[in-house]
């Protein structure tokens, strides 16, 4: 069920969202638990630092299929989506990612590509996110 009637402004979802975010802001290199809200941000096989906890979200009534959202701002037809995306900003009950699209250079070691598309979503909305290994992510 969302978290529509939920009139304070914290939930286990944002909590997480700004772990998240606080340590992206200061990837460190160090290794834990392999969850979501583990304490650092660590090195993957395919890189020594990572700055990036990759999520996919999952909204209230999606039946299990991720949130996907245009990675880029072009109004290009077909617009192509992504359902990889970076924490950039989390306000209250409010986030604010960036999208992440593949890796078009199938020789880097690096997954995602940073793209210029934001979007912001109300926390209420999502019922469950998926953390994904962590990863360098150029341009961030």
């Amino acid at each position: 069920m969302c978290n529509n009637d939920n009139n304070n402004n914290t939930n286990c979802i944002s909590e997480i969202l700004n772990v998240i975010l606080v340590l992206q802001q200061n990837a460190c290199p160090d290794s834990c638990l392999d969850s979501c809200d583990r304490p650092v941000l660590g090195g993957g096989p395919n890189c020594l630092v990572c700055n990036t906890r990759p999520i996919q979200i999952f909204t209230c009534g999606s039946n299990g299929t991720a949130f996907t959202m245009p990675a880029t701002k072009d109004p290009v037809t077909p617009q192509p989506t992504s359902s990889i995306f970076r924490v950039e900003k989390v306000d209250n009950n409010c986030c604010t990612c960036r999208v992440l699209a593949e890796n078009p250079d199938t020789t880097s070691l690096n997954p995602y590509v940073a793209t210029t598309s934001f979007f912001t979503i109300d926390l209420g909305c999502i019922c469950a996110i998926r953390c994904l290994s962590d990863t360098f992510v150029e341009c961030i």
